[in-house]
């Protein structure tokens, strides 16, 4: 669960939230253009080079950084961590504007005489920009979605507590600085919500309602330093933020019989998303087709089980216990270096020097409306803490959550996924890649189909064994995530209610009404992210296929594995491009009609 690297995604895919969040989202600063909008009568038009792509990239990610404070803290790059995003209208129309007329000039760009890298590079960034314009255009958040004003300071403040980047007394000083500034914010987001959809409306109220501990409990911990004057400032600071919190959620409230329910942005703009964000080249239907094949396999795979009831995880088969929230983190933490031995002896992936500790963290309240099981946080882009963290909800040991009884049974399955060999390590040598706009790229398809890929491998490979608690638990986490994709398919192209989407989780994947719930929001507020699971590892396991036949004579899995990972976080069509050079895939995609 690659909540790529924003906490309102989905399980799993935080880290890679932050980073599309980053790419997504674009302000003008004087960035100069790629190509003159109209040549003079009579005057060949200069045509662009690879050179020019790439100064234009650099400087559209440079305004990015600027103009989305609390996406670059997420990131690590704490240099404006004392700042909100701009939202008042002037701005927004600005972003977008700007965004609209950079995508008019890069698709301009002929890049038939261009090598491949480059050409994979121009493919790239034009994706970049057309994720932009269409959830600018379609998904239309600040005036759509009450939750983009709630994540705003929840992210704030949250980005600057993961990490020790900076002395205890200057983050709590920025975080006095993002937490003064939240009443304005909030009631500029009230201005700015025109048409707020009624389920969004409800998960920003119990986020708004629900997160007060991590201003009141987590922020404190950095107040230790301050003078008695700074430490009065962030206390009346941190409680009119969570006065305008409330009052926001109160007056959301109010106005919630009159919201517009929940709408599926129709199959047109659902099938954009795969082709021109994604470079996937499928539609809905085949989506679905793939969605039921798998959900059919890991549901026949549980039933052939000596007990199929291993596959519903269940705290009294493990070894022990554990007495509380910290026995319990401890033990989950201890199963890595298991995890670790296994992936050095079997050679799986080689784990690079850089790559730091991973630990095991209690979910923030704040987040848990849409992220059940918890969620991953990678290194930041530019983090100089190599560090990464996953973050498990709170320990109960009579809970009715598959993730907690999961995780007291067996964690190395989500250890797996989440932490080594899957997104931490994943993310961690991604960033290392030395081409800036394939660094900047997080594609949740190959992110997350690597993650489940591996829970498979792990299975196939020994760690996990054959017939057990564990076992079962890789065929469930398969099995929902199956369901996953007729959820994402049906909801957003208007074939099935949130309710059809919640019971479809319940009896077809597996989960309790909890988790169903969580699963389906998440699916509505992020389009195409449950999708990506089974579908990525559908195509890590035609990659594998392909290079075992390019490979006859020397092939091994884990140099295998070094390859794939070592491109960044692509779309699988451009790795197959860059691994067999065969564009086909992209080219199917990116041929189709725009909505």
């Amino acid at each position: 669960m690659f909540e790529h690297r924003v906490p309102r995604l989905s399980p799993g895919t935080r880290a890679i939230a932050a980073l599309q969040l980053a790419v997504l989202l674009i302000a003008p600063l004087g960035v100069p253009p790629l190509l003159a909008a109209k040549a003079p009568p009579g005057v060949r038009r200069p045509a662009a080079t690879p050179a020019d792509l790439r100064r234009i990239a650099a400087a559209y990610y440079d305004s990015v950084k600027v103009s989305y404070p609390v996406a670059s803290s997420g990131q690590a790059l704490h240099t404006w961590d004392d700042r909100l995003t701009d939202y008042r209208p002037e701005a927004i129309d600005a972003r977008r504007a700007y965004v609209q007329r950079l995508l008019a000039q890069v698709r301009a760009i002929d890049t038939a005489t261009w090598s491949r890298d480059d050409q994979v590079d121009w493919v790239l960034f034009r994706s970049q920009l057309e994720a932009a314009e269409f959830y600018n255009r379609v998904q239309d958040a600040e005036h759509a979605d009450p939750q983009t004003y709630v994540n705003e300071i929840s992210n704030g403040i949250f980005s600057l507590l993961t990490k020790d980047y900076a002395p205890a007394r200057q983050r709590a000083l920025a975080a006095t600085a993002r937490l003064r500034a939240t009443p304005a914010m909030l009631r500029q987001g009230e201005a700015n919500l025109t048409k707020p959809v009624s389920l969004y409306a409800k998960l920003a109220i119990d986020a708004a309602r629900g997160g007060d501990e991590l201003y009141t409990e987590s922020l404190m911990t950095l107040a230790k330093d301050l003078s008695p004057s700074e430490r009065s400032a962030l206390v009346s600071s941190r409680d009119s933020a969570i006065a305008a919190l409330h009052a926001y959620a109160d007056w959301l409230a109010a106005r919630a019989k009159s919201m517009p329910p929940w709408r599926a942005m129709g199959t047109a703009n659902y099938e954009y998303m795969l082709h021109h964000i994604y470079l996937l080249p499928l539609n809905a239907d085949q989506l679905t087709t793939i969605g039921q094949t798998e959900l059919a396999r890991y549901r026949s795979l549980e039933a052939m089980l000596p007990d199929p009831r291993l596959a519903n995880p269940d705290p009294s088969r493990a070894p022990r216990i554990p007495t509380n929230q910290a026995d319990f983190l401890k033990t989950y933490q201890a199963r890595e270096k298991e995890v670790i031995d296994f992936i050095n002896a079997k050679k799986l992936v080689t784990l690079p020097p850089y790559l730091g500790p991973f630990y095991i963290r209690q979910l923030p309240e704040a987040f848990k409306p849409t992220s059940p099981g918890g969620f991953m946080n990678a290194p930041g882009l530019y983090d100089k803490d190599p560090s990464g963290f996953y973050f498990i909800p709170t320990y109960d040991p009579k809970s009715k959550n598959f993730y907690i009884r999961a995780a007291i049974e067996d964690p190395r399955p989500l250890i797996v996924h989440e932490g080594l060999p899957g997104h931490f390590v994943q993310i961690s040598i991604s960033n290392h890649v030395s081409d800036e706009i394939r660094r900047q790229q997080g594609d949740g398809v190959f992110a997350e189909g690597w993650a489940l890929y591996l829970e498979e491998v792990a299975l196939h490979e020994g760690l996990i064994a054959q017939n057990t608690g564990g076992h079962g638990q890789v065929l469930r986490l398969s099995r929902y995530r199956a369901a996953r994709v007729g959820v994402d398919a049906n909801l957003h192209t208007g074939k099935w209610t949130f309710e059809q989407a919640v019971q479809y989780f319940m009896n077809e994947g597996g989960l309790d009404r909890e988790a169903a719930e969580g699963e389906a929001a998440g699916a509505a507020s992020q389009p195409t992210q449950k999708m990506t699971y089974i579908v990525g590892k559908l195509g890590f396991m035609r990659l594998l296929g392909r290079y075992r036949d390019a490979h006859p004579n020397d092939f091994r899995l884990g140099a295998f594995h070094d390859q794939v990972i070592s491109y960044g976080t692509l779309p699988q069509s451009v790795v197959e491009w860059l691994m067999f050079n065969d564009p086909t895939a992209v080219k199917q995609a990116t041929r189709q009609d725009t909505p």
